[in-house]
């Protein structure tokens, strides 16, 4: 592969204004040391802290061989939408998503380019080690990526964040053949297949404010991916109603065993009022699971906007929706 002549770095950005100032100045410091012509694009997700008037003010540090564009969605809509409206607007040669609480270090973009000119389109940042979480979520993330891999056909690198490197080429295969309204684009960059390799970074704890993921967002990502990349919790019921039928089975022999041979037939009542509890709370446990897929179909049927930009610094004025 080539060597690039145009990076495309992609900021998702919601109510970091804290962390925009330092943020700039590390990118600028690394930049400067590339002879690549660079563009960075903000996509503010509905900030409310003034975060969109802090990265106006970034203009200044716009050269010949550094743009800066800056789109603001309408309203929050998520991080995986924010990191695909910065893909379908991102014109590199090679594109670099990364979030702007600096626990993506930009310290590591020389060495992602230098991996995508040795002819990997795909770069996937692995954390070794995150010094901004707990024990315990840490063990959640790790319980996550056992149990999506166990379930699907496919295998995700445990650890792999939203920092990544795409090339082109992929990223017009995110634009035209992945747009599914609920995503998990760090497992589908692993799917796509091309060319690509991993490395290895130190999330540092966040230079300022509070994480965004609360634990029903993080729960809500962890559905999406299970449910996007595995059928497998569709074939609970199967295998719940197998071993409820072999239970049925032992059952039935058991009170006949009794009612012939026995001295006292059983009454049955706690037998029966502990199989029917059971039985109807797995079935309405399955009855979830057949509705979580059945609304992510609804979802998908609508084909409402992933995102909607609100307004643009480039010469693209009108507000924008994207399917």
């Amino acid at each position: 592969m080539n060597q690039p002549k145009k990076i495309s770095l992609v900021f998702s950005v919601f109510n970091e204004k804290e962390t925009l100032p330092a943020l700039i100045h590390r990118v600028n410091q690394i930049i400067a040391t590339l002879p690549f012509h660079f563009e960075l694009i903000f996509i503010d997700d509905g900030s409310i802290d003034g975060s969109d008037q802090v990265i106006r003010g970034f203009s200044g540090h716009a050269t010949p061989n550094v743009k800066i564009r800056l789109f603001s969605l309408s309203r929050n809509f998520g991080h995986e939408a924010a990191m695909i409206a910065g893909i379908d607007h991102a014109s590199g040669d090679a594109v670099i998503c990364m979030d702007a609480d600096l626990q993506h270090p930009p310290e590591m973009i020389p060495e992602m380019i230098a991996r995508f000119g040795e002819g990997n389109h795909i770069v996937t940042m692995i954390r070794s080690k995150n010094e901004g979480v707990s024990k315990r979520s840490a063990w959640f993330s790790r319980l996550f990526y056992r149990l999506i891999n166990k379930t699907s056909a496919i295998r995700l690198q445990e650890n792999a964040s939203d920092f990544f490197l795409i090339s082109q080429q992929v990223a017009d295969i995110l634009r035209n053949d992945f747009r599914e309204r609920k995503r998990f684009l760090r497992g589908i960059i692993q799917t796509i297949g091309f060319p690509a390799v991993s490395l290895t970074y130190t999330a540092p704890a966040r230079a300022a404010g509070k994480s965004k993921y609360s634990l029903f967002k993080l729960t809500t990502l962890s559905l999406n991916a299970i449910t996007s990349f595995s059928k497998a919790p569709l074939y609970l019921g199967v295998w719940f109603g197998f071993f409820f039928a072999l239970l049925s089975v032992i059952l039935s022999l058991y009170s006949l065993w009794i009612y012939f041979f026995g001295v006292t037939p059983p009454s049955g009542y706690t037998t029966i009022i502990l199989f029917l509890s059971i039985s109807f709370s797995i079935l309405f446990f399955l009855v979830g699971i057949i509705g979580i897929y059945v609304g992510y179909l609804f979802d998908e049927q609508k084909k409402r906007p992933i995102y909607i930009i609100k307004k643009t610094d480039s010469s693209e004025n009108n507000p924008t929706t994207q399917i």
